[in-house]
């Protein structure tokens, strides 16, 4: 079983393992309101200890299949408190090397950067660990927030996907960004 584990100046990132099931219950749970707008409509299960350590075994598994790898960010000074989520998902090989990101961070903590020094540390090692080519994130135009975090992280705007995925139970519109790994090839 391969592990990661990696950090950045003021986080550390903890991959999914359903030993973290009661922190990420606990992360979701008390941002539950604040998530909603921009999230697909959950069961009540997903936010319980019980929920999330299905959801964390299927993550660890699809780790170990190259498929998606999912951290949940910390501060060193309190490691027992999730204060963030950021994934990569679907990841394709072959000729595409490429995958999605997708982030949250604690509202008590926007504003402060810790959204774009998230994507900014999961990027990286995406491009240095996995050897990803490209990264794209698609984001609904309304939510100004992960848009700025993206931008800040090197993300462009590529177009806009019209009604592109069902956000708390409304099909909404995404503006497609994109990070290329601007590492020379060997």
């Amino acid at each position: 079983m391969r592990h990661f584990a990696f950090r950045s100046p003021r986080l550390a990132f903890l991959p999914a393992t359903p030993a973290l099931a009661r922190p990420v219950a606990a992360f979701y749970h008390r941002n539950r309101l604040a998530f909603a707008p921009f999230d697909a409509v959950k069961e009540d299960s997903f936010f319980t200890p019980q929920g999330q350590e299905k959801l964390l075994a299927s993550d660890l598994a699809q780790a170990e299949r190259d498929m998606r790898y999912r951290f949940f960010a910390v501060q060193p000074r309190h490691p027992g408190k999730v204060i963030g989520m950021f994934c990569l998902d679907c990841v394709i090989r072959g000729a595409f090397q490429s995958c999605f990101i997708s982030y949250k961070t604690d509202p008590t903590l926007w504003g402060q950067g810790y959204g774009t020094e998230g994507i900014r540390a999961l990027v990286d090692w995406g491009f240095a660990s996995l050897g990803l080519h490209r990264i794209e994130a698609n984001i609904m135009p309304r939510n100004l927030r992960s848009r700025r975090a993206a931008a800040k992280a090197g993300f462009r705007e590529e177009g806009l996907a019209r009604r592109y995925l069902k956000i708390n139970g409304v099909w909404e519109d995404h503006i497609h960004m994109v990070r290329l790994n601007e590492a020379p090839e060997l």
